[in-house]
C-alpha cells in the first residue's frame, strides 16, 4: 500500500521523502487548502522546487486544493489548479463539484483525487465522482469501519485512501460548521479550524481554561495535558454530566488494522499532520514504511511503533471499530 504523508513546509517535505514516503500531500499558502495557517504551506517557488525534489527521490506530490471557493473569487482556485499542473504535481485533491468540473474540462491530463472534505462515504457517491469528473481516488471519511470499506471497494474501481494515523476528526468531514459559528472562519471555506488568533487561555484557581472565540471549550487541572482547542473535541456539560460528546481528544492509530485494510482493498494509507514538525513527519513515515514493507514481504509488522508520537500519548482506532455505536 502507498504511504501518503503530510508536508506543511518544504522542510517537512524533504524529511518525508528522505524517510521513504511514497507520496506527499501539501498545499499552497492561501485559502485554497484546508490547512491555511500562518507559517505553513508553500509559495509558488517553493512548491515548484519541492515537486522537483520529490520526483528526484522517486516520490509523488499531491496538492490539496480542498476548500470551497468563495462566490466571485473562483479565479483563486482555478489558478491553483493551473499552477499545480504547470509545476508537475502528480494529482490535485479537490472537494468542490464546480472545481472538479473545471479541472476535468480545462486540465484533463491532471489526475484528480476526491478530498475527504467531500464526505463521499458510499459506492454510489464515489462512482458518481469517477464517472462525471474522472476522479481516480477518493479519500474516505473517518466514519467507516473496515467491513464497510471492503464493501465500497467491491463496488467501485476508484482507488480508496484511508487515514491511519494522526488527528482524529470526529465530525463528518466537509460538514463542520462549529468553528464558523464560534470564530467566523471554518476549515471548509477558509482553511482554518480554531484559528490561533481566536484562542485564549486563562488560569484560575489552579485550573487552565481554553477558550475559542469567547467560548470556554476545555478546563483542565494543574499538570493535566491541554488538548488542541477545537470545538468538536470540546468538553461539554449536559444535565448532570460533563464530558466529551464524541470521544476524548486522542490520536488515531490504525497500525494494527493495516493487514485488514490491505485485505479490504485499500490503495493508500494517509497520515494526518501538516501542522507537525519535520522531525515528527520523518519518524512517522519511517515507521509506517517499515510496516508496509513488512506486509509486502509477508513478515510480521513491528508492534507499538507509534505510541510515543500520539497526541497526549493516547490512541484510538476511532470509527474503524465503531466502538461508540
Amino acid at each position: 500500500m502507498e504511504i501518503v504523508c503530510p508536508a506543511g513546509t518544504p522542510a517537512a517535505l524533504r524529511a518525508a521523502v528522505k524517510a521513504g514516503a511514497h507520496t506527499v500531500y501539501c498545499g499552497f499558502a492561501d485559502e485554497t487548502n484546508a490547512r491555511n495557517f500562518p507559517g505553513l504551506n508553500f509559495d509558488r517557488d517553493e512548491m515548484e522546487e519541492s515537486i522537483a525534489l520529490a520526483h528526484d527521490y522517486g516520490a509523488k506530490v499531491l496538492i490539496a486544493i480542498n476548500t470551497y471557493p468563495r462566490a466571485g473569487a473562483e479565479g483563486i482556485w482555478h489558478q491553483a489548479i493551473a499552477d499545480a499542473e504547470r509545476f508537475g504535481a502528480d494529482a490535485v485533491i479537490l472537494a468542490d463539484i464546480g472545481l472538479l468540473d473545471h479541472a476535468a474540462r480545462h486540465h484533463p491530463g491532471l489526475r484528480r483525487h476526491l478530498s475527504v472534505q467531500a464526505a463521499a462515504a458510499n459506492a454510489d457517491a464515489i462512482n458518481f465522482y469517477g464517472r462525471e469528473f474522472g476522479v481516480k481516488r477518493v479519500v474516505l471519511p473517518r466514519v467507516l469501519s473496515v467491513p464497510e470499506i471492503a464493501a465500497i471497494n467491491a463496488e467501485t474501481e476508484v482507488e480508496t485512501e484511508v487515514f491511519v494515523f494522526g488527528g482524529l476528526c470526529v465530525m463528518a468531514e466537509g460538514r463542520c460548521s462549529l468553528s464558523s459559528y464560534a470564530t467566523g472562519k471554518s476549515p471548509n471555506m477558509n482553511g482554518v479550524c480554531s484559528p490561533a488568533s481566536h484562542v485564549a487561555y486563562h488560569e484560575t484557581a489552579g485550573r487552565l481554561d481554553a477558550q475559542l472565540g469567547g467560548y470556554t471549550i476545555h478546563r483542565v487541572g494543574a499538570g493535566e495535558p491541554a488538548p488542541y482547542p477545537t470545538l468538536c473535541k470540546g468538553c461539554f456539560s449536559a444535565g448532570d454530566k460533563t464530558g466529551h460528546l464524541f470521544e476524548d481528544p486522542v490520536s488515531l492509530n490504525a497500525e494494527a488494522l493495516m493487514p485488514a485494510l490491505q485485505k479490504a482493498g485499500v490503495t493508500a494509507l494517509k497520515i494526518e499532520g501538516r501542522q507537525r514538525s519535520a522531525s515528527y513527519v520523518s519518524q512517522v513515515v519511517r515507521n509506517f514504511r517499515m510496516a508496509v514493507d513488512a506486509l509486502d514481504q509477508g513478515r510480521p509488522m513491528p508492534e507499538g511503533m507509534l505510541a510515543r508520537l500520539s497526541e497526549g500519548q493516547a490512541m484510538t482506532a476511532g470509527a474503524y471499530k465503531k466502538t461508540w455505536r
